[in-house]
């Protein structure tokens, strides 16, 4: 109980968001709110998110394949708040809990944890899924190491929910549910890159990765979603994974923030595609919100910013939880492993492990994409 006191202190100081806490659980895991949530005039009653390991808050873990791969299940990952691994890739929270905050509701549990209270939403997202099926990623020649839990398997999952808990009555209790599709399709390349394909091969994925998100979009309108939320992928040239994969000694290669341009030009050209997917969709349906979330100019604020925003200058694109290289990161000895150490003040750092970033990153992450570009969009009356 103390640590979680001081956990909530440090996010305080921060963060600048204020927790309070209103009872304690069974299971020992605290119910948070904040004082002035900024969705709270929005009036979400649930949130469903699908996705990746950007907002898997705990079914790999549940997953035989994928929780026996990933290490995002061990101690350190967790530390600076839940002080146990819950799943969540990261050192503490990510935005969609976050997220989750700032509309007033209890952090979202894993739809995997079948003990677990889903009255208030559920997350699909599982660490390593890709938008598209397995059998498509076989047909490209890639393959999936982490899981098989794809969209279209969490959509699945959805519909099973959907139909246990709400019967025929489905598109009602849902109509005031905010629904988050993705982040997701940021795998493929990172799949596809590692794999051996160029990164003009990977571009010729890039129609087929937003279609299934699309289709993943019109699942969920069946479902009776009218606000969605469809993020882009971050600039991963800006990673240490993407930035140490990819070291080169010719310094053209680098933009201003030292992101590897090429890399950032595939996930822009794939980002244009799925925002210009978005508002070919709201033409068809223009009842429904449909806002695309702009993870990569988020990202790039956050990197602009960071100075001022308390975040170690010298760190910027080092892992936290890392060893060795220029960026603090080595993919045969991951955060996770045995040896591996963890920076001072994770705080001070934007990644945690080299993919992820840290609760203190994302935390300023959901504030922009809430203020900036969510929130405008939402029209949510006083």
């Amino acid at each position: 109980m103390a640590l979680i006191i001081r956990s909530v202190f440090h996010l305080l100081v921060i963060s600048l968001i204020s927790f309070v806490v209103l009872q304690q659980k069974s299971d020992a895991q605290e119910v948070l709110m904040l004082q002035k949530p900024r969705l709270i005039n929005c009036k979400f009653d649930k949130i469903y998110q699908l996705g990746d390991s950007l907002a898997d808050t705990g079914n790999c873990i549940r997953e035989r394949v994928c929780g026996a791969h990933t290490l995002c299940a061990r101690f350190p990952y967790g530390m600076n708040f839940f002080q146990n691994a819950t799943g969540r890739c990261s050192n503490g929270m990510l935005m969609i809990d976050f997220i989750a905050l700032e509309s007033g509701l209890p952090l979202l549990n894993p739809i995997k944890d079948q003990t677990a209270d889903f009255r208030h939403g559920a997350d699909f997202a599982v660490a390593g899924a890709t938008a598209l099926p397995v059998e498509i990623l076989e047909n490209m020649k890639m393959v999936n190491p982490s899981t098989n839990s794809s969209l279209s398997v969490q959509l699945d999952w959805m519909s099973s929910h959907f139909e246990n808990t709400f019967y025929t009555d489905c598109p009602d209790k849902v109509k005031k549910a905010l629904f988050l599709v993705g982040g997701i399709g940021g795998n493929e390349f990172n799949f596809a890159l590692s794999q051996g394909k160029t990164l003009e091969e990977s571009r010729t994925i890039v129609p087929e990765v937003v279609e299934a998100i699309i289709h993943g979009v019109r699942r969920v309108i069946s479902f009776g979603a009218t606000r969605i939320v469809v993020p882009g992928n971050f600039p991963g040239g800006c990673f240490p994974i993407i930035l140490t994969r990819f070291m080169t000694d010719n310094s053209s290669a680098y933009d201003e923030h030292h992101c590897l341009k090429d890399f950032n030009s595939l996930i822009i050209f794939f980002n244009d595609h799925l925002r210009q997917a978005i508002l070919d969709l709201k033409k068809e349906y223009p009842n429904i919100t449909l806002i695309y979330g702009d993870y990569y100019n988020a990202y790039l604020w956050l990197l602009q910013n960071a100075v001022s925003l308390g975040f170690d200058k010298n760190s910027l694109h080092k892992a936290c939880c890392g060893i060795g290289g220029d960026y603090n990161y080595n993919l045969h000895n991951q955060c996770g492993a045995i040896g591996v150490p963890v920076c001072i003040d994770p705080s001070t750092y934007i990644s945690w492990d080299g993919a992820h970033l840290t609760q203190e990153a994302y935390s300023w992450l959901a504030r922009w994409l809430i203020d900036t570009n969510i929130l405008p969009q939402l029209n949510c009356q006083a």
